[in-house]
C-alpha cells in the first residue's frame, strides 16, 4: 500500500503537495519498493509502473528533472522531462513540480495567495551554491512565501568533512551553528538548519517540516548514504485547478 506524507503547513487550499515513502511499489531488492528514479539501476519496467501508480494519485503529471546538484530553476510548464535543473516552479495547474531525493533535502515552496509553487532539490552542494536563493528569486517576493522541508538525512547521521563546513562558513559565519564536531576533521551537518537559515535570511519566515531522517528510518525512506545503490522518493507540489 502506498504511503504518502502530506505536508503539515498552512498552505492555501489550492496548493497540493505530497512526499512519497519507499513502501507500496513494484521495485525489488535494494530498490524495494516504490522507487521513482530511472537513473539508479532499477528495472525500467518497475520504475515505469511506480510512476504510473503515482500519476494515478495526482490530477496532473509531475515534471521530472535531471538533477545535478546545481541551482537552475525552470518553469515546469515550459520545459520537457529530463531537463537539467534542480528546481522547478509553476504558476498554473497544468503541471506538478517534483524532485527526487534519498538523503538530500526536498524543499517545497508556495506563496500565501496560492498563485505559485516550487520544488527544489537541496543537497549540501546545492544549498551552498544557492539553490534556495535561485528558486525563491523565480517565485517573487520572499516575504510572501512559505516553505516545507521534506525527509532528508538528519543532523545526527550526516557526517561531513572540513570542506563541507568551510563551503558554508565562508559566506556565512553563523552557519557554523549547523555543524557539530565529530572527530578530527569531521562534523555532523544539519541540512535542515542550513536550509532554515538561508530561507530566513531571504525573508522566508514561515518554514515547516524538517523532522524526519532518511538515514535512520530505513523502513520508510531510501538513503544513499546508508545503502549506496538504492531508490529515490519524490516530493511533489502543484496548484489545483
Amino acid at each position: 500500500m502506498l504511503e504518502f506524507i502530506v505536508p503539515d503547513w498552512p498552505a492555501p487550499a489550492n496548493v497540493r503537495a505530497v512526499s512519497t515513502t519507499r513502501g507500496g511499489g513494484c521495485s525489488r531488492g535494494r530498490y524495494q519498493s516504490f522507487n521513482l528514479a530511472d537513473h539508479v539501476g532499477d528495472d525500467a519496467a518497475a520504475v515505469a509502473a511506480n510512476r504510473r501508480l503515482l500519476r494515478e494519485r495526482l490530477p496532473v503529471a509531475p515534471r521530472w528533472l535531471r538533477q545535478v546538484h546545481g541551482v537552475r530553476c525552470v518553469d515546469a510548464a515550459l520545459c520537457g522531462d529530463d531537463v537539467e535543473a534542480d528546481a522547478s516552479f509553476s504558476r498554473s495547474g497544468a503541471q506538478a513540480c517534483a524532485v527526487l531525493t534519498a538523503d538530500c533535502l526536498p524543499l517545497l515552496l508556495c506563496d500565501a495567495a496560492g498563485t505559485v509553487v516550487a520544488a527544489a532539490h537541496a543537497g549540501w552542494r546545492g544549498l551552498a551554491a544557492g539553490v534556495i536563493e535561485a528558486t525563491a528569486a523565480a517565485l517573487g517576493r520572499p516575504e510572501d512565501l512559505m516553505a516545507w522541508l521534506g525527509p532528508a538525512i538528519g543532523p545526527r547521521a550526516f557526517e561531513v568533512g572540513d570542506e563541507v563546513r568551510a563551503a558554508f562558513v565562508r559566506s556565512d559565519v553563523g552557519a557554523a551553528a549547523a555543524f557539530a564536531a565529530h572527530g578530527e576533521g569531521k562534523w555532523l551537518c544539519d541540512l535542515y538548519a542550513l536550509a532554515r537559515r538561508r530561507l530566513q535570511r531571504l525573508g522566508v519566515n514561515r518554514v515547516y517540516g524538517g523532522d524526519s531522517c532518511s538515514f535512520t528510518e530505513g523502513e520508510r525512506f531510501f538513503s544513499y548514504r546508508r545503502d549506496g545503490a538504492t531508490g529515490r522518493m519524490a516530493s511533489v507540489i502543484y496548484l489545483e485547478s
